[in-house]
């Protein structure tokens, strides 16, 4: 059953209006947060979708779809995802692992012979499990990608060209000796399965994870596809001095198997909580994947951990919340289920705080929710 409730008709600076209060200690936690994001913090739009333990999802909006527009912003619109796509990737080389296909502790080299190579950089010496969990120490071809929300925003690029981009650079320690979160890990996850299974990375995890839950309005876009094909606000980059310039159309080829999949808030926590729930992975898989290691300070959010393509985070009522989270141009979404079937999801429209320095208040808004 999905409950919604729609902050829609804010605008900057406005209020949020009384239908969107719900008692204290529900919706309310949620209407306070989404009135942070958007007047504090100034983002466009805030999107959540609540997930209880009585299987009913909340779904909430505030601010603009549209700053150009004023439209009302889509109560569970689709946004792009990000780098939650990593944990769809995990889930299904995970899969092969159980298929037996794949083995985590075997070196990439045995399904990409010859293929990483590099100053320090060797794939005999990096197994799939580091791949994984960002223990390889392989640089990260996104900083070295450029204009990502400009005009180079338009630009295709194949994963193979990515990859080159990566191991150009020197490795940024030998496996297995620190932590890195590193996208060129998921490139070659994502070559893996294309390698194992003959088939491309896109129906793979269309027909492994998206439609085997029902993941209705989740899709891994297509070759040339710049858009966002259903209802959704539009996503801004925030420029110095607070400026948004709308990047909603980009082609997300650079992100592939990293970060290229388009959900909703409330699809995202069928995801999660049907992985956690053991409905994607074998109970070995699924342990293997909460089996995380400390994230290096600075480097992800506080009480940060990290598994195989998935994080693990101490709330502050206590316990864990399993998710990821993603952030690319447009949009950021973080993402927080727990082990008794709870899970909240939050979207924002720009890919930072546009109005002020420090840490976001999305983070905090999901603790609160899970917490209430």
């Amino acid at each position: 059953m999905v409950v919604v409730t729609a902050a829609t008709g804010l605008a900057l600076g406005g209020a949020l209006p009384a239908s969107a209060a719900q008692p204290r200690g529900s919706g309310e936690v949620v209407r306070q947060g989404l009135d942070r994001l958007v007047h504090d913090d100034g983002y466009p739009a805030a999107l959540v979708a609540d997930l209880g333990r009585d299987g009913r999802t909340r779904n909430y909006a505030a601010g603009v779809a549209d700053l150009r527009t004023g439209a009302k912003v889509p109560v569970d619109g689709q946004v792009r995802a990000g780098s939650n796509t990593k944990a769809f990737t995990a889930t299904v080389v995970l899969q092969l692992v159980g298929e037996g296909k794949v083995a985590l502790d075997a070196p990439v080299e045995q399904y990409l012979p010859n293929l990483v190579r590099g100053e320090g950089i060797d794939g005999r010496h990096i197994t799939v499990r580091q791949l994984l969990q960002h223990t390889s120490g392989l640089p990260d071809y996104v900083e070295f990608v450029g204009d990502l929300d400009g005009s180079g925003r338009h630009t295709y690029v194949q994963p193979r060209t990515l990859l080159d981009l990566g191991l150009a650079h020197k490795a940024l320690f030998a496996p297995g000796a620190g932590w890195a979160y590193s996208n060129t890990n998921y490139l070659l996850a994502g070559l893996i399965i294309e390698k194992v299974t003959g088939r491309p990375l896109a129906e793979q995890i269309t027909q492994r994870v998206i439609d085997r839950i029902g993941l209705r309005h989740t899709y891994f876009p297509g070759v040339g596809d710049q858009g966002i094909r259903e209802a959704h606000p539009e996503g801004y980059s925030a420029r110095p001095g607070g400026s948004l310039d709308n990047v909603t159309e980009l082609d997300p080829s650079w992100a592939w198997a990293a970060g290229q999949v388009i959900s909703t808030p409330s699809d995202l926590n069928r995801f999660f909580t049907a992985l956690f729930g053991g409905r994607l992975l074998g109970p070995a898989q699924l342990a293997q994947m909460r089996t995380t290691v400390e994230v290096p300070a600075g480097k992800m959010w506080p009480g940060a951990r990290y598994g195989l393509g998935v994080t693990s985070t101490t709330l502050t009522c206590g316990g864990l919340m399993w998710g990821h989270g993603g952030d690319i141009p447009g949009y950021q979404t973080r993402t927080g289920a727990t082990d008794d079937g709870r899970a909240v999801t939050v979207a924002v429209t720009a890919d930072r705080e546009p109005t002020k320095q420090g840490p976001s208040d999305v983070l905090a808004l999901l603790d609160a929710t899970l917490c209430r």
